[in-house]
């Protein structure tokens, strides 16, 4: 009898293990089902490996981006998703973590390439968290797809080398009336040239030829120096992809000055160029900082059309063993203070029939080469503009 009621009392106990084995397997289930939610709901994709570099958790958003099921790359080593040469050298920074402690990216991003199962690149950033539970460590690594970004700060700067060429072709456009006569001056001295030796030819004699020699040689140079306004012209208004190069800074301002100063003359400008000794070269692309001093002067010119004296002055001097700076100053009437304050904006202008663009695009090239580019009032009144750029024979200074 007692044996009955021993017996009868362990099925209670029997059953209540049950229920508690069944409700731990319920639990189990129910954070196994929350658990892939949770990773069905991640926007970025997140992967999960562990010691020996072997995927134990591939997220939805991780198939999605990679075009692998989880099935069946969970186990597989994470390099499959990595381009070479990456993907040979991987185990050993895990080995070389795991043996001396040394971080070098875990919990930092930083942008990499990653290797798609149709064996296409993508640009992504990848940030890796390290997790240790019962002796074993995992790495998780977080992984955002950086494909549109990418192109829109490529398509960013398509649009700004549009504009930075459209805001050429429109200074071009202002100075063609004084291009013209710029151009006229050579071509007419041709031909007056070219006609005096023709005449000359019908009484050649001894005496003749050497003045037939110097009317030929004159229309040649004038000739040439037709020609290099032409290469200037075409050159500065040339798209072209942005290339930057080692820079003679005396050659810069010289090509810069045959556009820049056209007209200018006529106009009762004077100028002046003060070059530092030995100032060497600069790392720049070429056209778009003569871009920059083009406009500078050409401003500059503007500000002093109602000015009694009118005088530019261009000054090149090194600030530093790293840069130096350029300064365009004239005798203009000088900057309106609320202007001023927002004179590099886009669309602000002084001018009636400006666009405003000019001067933000500048300070977008100079800062795009490493510089800065103010404005600030003179001493005497006008204007005084400066730039600085990187130089290339750093340290000397």
């Amino acid at each position: 009898m007692a044996d009955v009621r021993k017996e009868g009392a362990a099925r209670p106990l029997a059953a209540v293990a049950d229920l508690f084995a069944i409700d731990a397997k319920s639990a189990l289930a129910d954070s196994d089902s929350l658990m892939h939610a949770v990773l069905a709901s991640v926007p970025d994709a997140m992967i999960v490996i562990d010691e020996n570099g072997l995927i134990t958790l591939f997220s939805a958003a991780a198939e999605k981006l990679f075009g692998y099921n989880a099935e069946e790359i969970l186990g597989r080593n994470v390099s499959i998703l990595m381009p070479t040469p990456h993907r040979e050298v991987h185990d050993g920074y895990i080995a070389r973590y795991m043996r001396t402690g040394e971080n070098r990216i875990i919990g930092t991003g930083r942008v990499v390439e990653g290797l798609r199962r149709d064996g296409s690149l993508f640009p992504m950033e990848l940030a890796i968290g390290e997790a240790e539970a019962d002796g074993h460590r995992v790495f998780t690594g977080f992984v955002k797809d950086l494909t549109e970004r990418f192109a829109a700060e490529a398509r960013m700067q398509e649009l700004q080398a549009e504009l930075t060429h459209a805001s050429r072709l429109s200074a071009i456009g202002s100075l063609a009336s004084a291009l013209a006569h710029e151009l006229n001056q050579p071509l007419t001295a041709v031909t007056n040239y070219v006609s005096a030796g023709r005449d000359m030819l019908g009484d050649m004699s001894e005496h003749t030829k050497p003045l037939v020699y110097e009317a030929l040689d004159e229309a040649a140079k004038e000739a040439v120096r037709a020609g290099q306004i032409i290469r200037r012209l075409r050159d500065f208004v040339s798209k072209g992809e942005v290339e930057c190069e080692i820079i003679s800074v005396t050659k810069l301002i010289g090509d810069s000055t045959t556009l820049g100063l056209v007209g200018a003359r006529e106009k009762g400008v004077t100028w002046s160029i003060h070059v530092e000794d030995n100032i060497g070269d600069v790392i720049a692309d070429r056209i778009q900082i003569q871009q920059v001093l083009v406009n500078l002067m050409r401003n500059a010119i503007e500000a002093m059309e109602m000015s009694s004296q009118k005088h530019l002055t261009i000054d090149v001097h090194a600030v530093s063993g790293d840069q130096l700076k350029i300064t365009v100053t004239d005798t203009g009437s000088g900057l309106d203070a609320e202007v001023a304050a927002n004179l590099f904006q886009p669309f602000v202008t002084t001018k009636a029939t400006g666009m405003g663009l000019g001067l933000s695009i500048c300070r977008t090239i100079t800062e795009a080469h490493g510089g800065q580019l103010e404005a600030e009032p003179g001493s005497d009144g006008g204007t005084i503009f400066w730039f600085t750029l990187n130089r290339a024979n750093r340290g000397e200074a």
